[in-house]
């Protein structure tokens, strides 16, 4: 992107500001136009921890709303009507979950086509808001198939068309243990790395809490010939070192990360003792900041006796410090946090947009 065309879109960006103040006196939502304003004064004199054109949300926490029939309810439903809430509370960026929606929504169910994303892109724009990323399709098949690399291909299509700066998946790499399968994984995401970096776009994967468990690549070998102890490293942070930094970039799940935290704590060394390694995901990012351009901003209540130590709450409300942790980045204009609570549709059937509007008032309010 050229330097000019950062400036237009700065521009843009900042009248899509000015649009949601005026749209917020004519809809009710003011509250979260004159935030700045409601700040304590100690707060409001310093910067904010997420500038508010890097604020965004995933579009899995409002799933349900993109999903229901518009015609049966008179709450936001479909794409577009979303985008307009979801404008409303202040949010400037997106990140999308796939691109279907009810079939009474406008423009139909499936909008994974160029006609779908040319509505979704105009959608976009009317509303001030950018796509940085989707969680989408990365071929399964390696050597790749003809089929999956032509459809990965119609990936980048439609992401160039959405004006996304990246592509991804909500998955890991893969869901193996073992040394081996994690350097297959590392050939097709730098083959596929090097497909996107072509079209102009960063591939990035998505973390859960068993990515941050140890690798299994030491010891004795198991009756299938696979190594039964771990020499201590994590099994992503053996995949950041074998992935091309050009090709491979990440987007840490906070909340997973705090997870893996709490659940993989301890590893089976090569001589058979036990020992004790505490992860940090806050060092795992500053380590290598530059390959993090997205967050999903997933916030916990601490509970040890819940299964992964937390229960997931709307952002701000729970227990993960994440004024600490966004203050610590070296560059806040750099990444791109995502609000995501896999939790928040409910038997409300209002509540996930009511909970997207909340958690985006904490991401503002967050100060440092």
């Amino acid at each position: 992107m050229s330097h000019t065309h950062e400036q237009e879109e700065a521009l843009r960006r900042g009248l899509g500001l000015s649009r949601r103040q005026v749209l917020a006196a004519t809809t009710g939502v003011a509250a979260a136009a004159s935030l700045p304003l409601a700040q304590p004064a100690a707060a409001a004199s310093r910067r904010p921890l997420v500038p508010p054109n890097r604020r965004g949300i995933i579009l899995y926490t409002v799933r349900d709303a993109i999903s229901r029939d518009p015609l049966s309810t008179t709450l936001p439903s479909g794409f577009r009507r979303v985008f307009e809430a979801l404008s409303g509370y202040g949010y400037r960026q997106v990140e999308f979950a796939g691109y279907r929606q009810h079939a009474n929504a406008e423009g139909g169910a499936d909008l994974e086509t160029v006609e779908g994303a040319r509505l979704l892109r105009r959608w976009l724009d009317d509303n001030g808001l950018r796509a940085e990323g989707n969680h989408g399709f990365i071929p399964s098949s390696w050597p790749l198939t003809t089929a999956d690399r032509d459809r990965f291909i119609q990936v980048l299509e439609i992401a160039n068309i959405l004006g996304l700066d990246h592509v991804g998946t909500g998955n890991d790499p893969t869901s193996s243990a073992y040394k081996d399968d994690w350097d297959v994984a590392a050939d097709k995401w730098n083959h596929l790395g090097e497909l996107a970096r072509g079209a102009g776009i960063k591939l990035y994967t998505h973390n859960h809490d068993a990515a941050y468990a140890f690798l299994l690549d030491r010891g004795p070998l198991d009756e299938q010939g696979r190594p039964t102890r771990s020499s201590g490293i994590r099994r992503l942070e053996y995949f950041f070192e074998i992935s091309d930094p050009r090709r491979v970039h990440f987007e840490m799940d906070i909340f997973w990360a705090y997870v893996a935290q709490f659940k993989h704590r301890t590893y089976t060394a090569y001589d058979g003792s036990v020992r004790t390694d505490v992860f940090d995901p806050l060092a795992t990012v500053r380590a290598r900041e530059s390959r993090f351009p997205l967050f999903h901003a997933k916030d916990g209540t601490s509970n040890p006796a819940a299964a992964n130590g937390y229960d997931m709450v709307p952002f701000g409300t729970g227990d993960i410090d994440y004024r600490r942790f966004f203050d610590k980045l070296r560059d806040r204009n750099f990444h791109n946090p995502m609000y995501e609570q896999d939790n928040a549709p409910g038997t409300d059937p209002a509540q996930s947009l009511q909970y997207a509007e909340l958690s985006y008032r904490n991401m503002a309010a967050l100060r440092g």
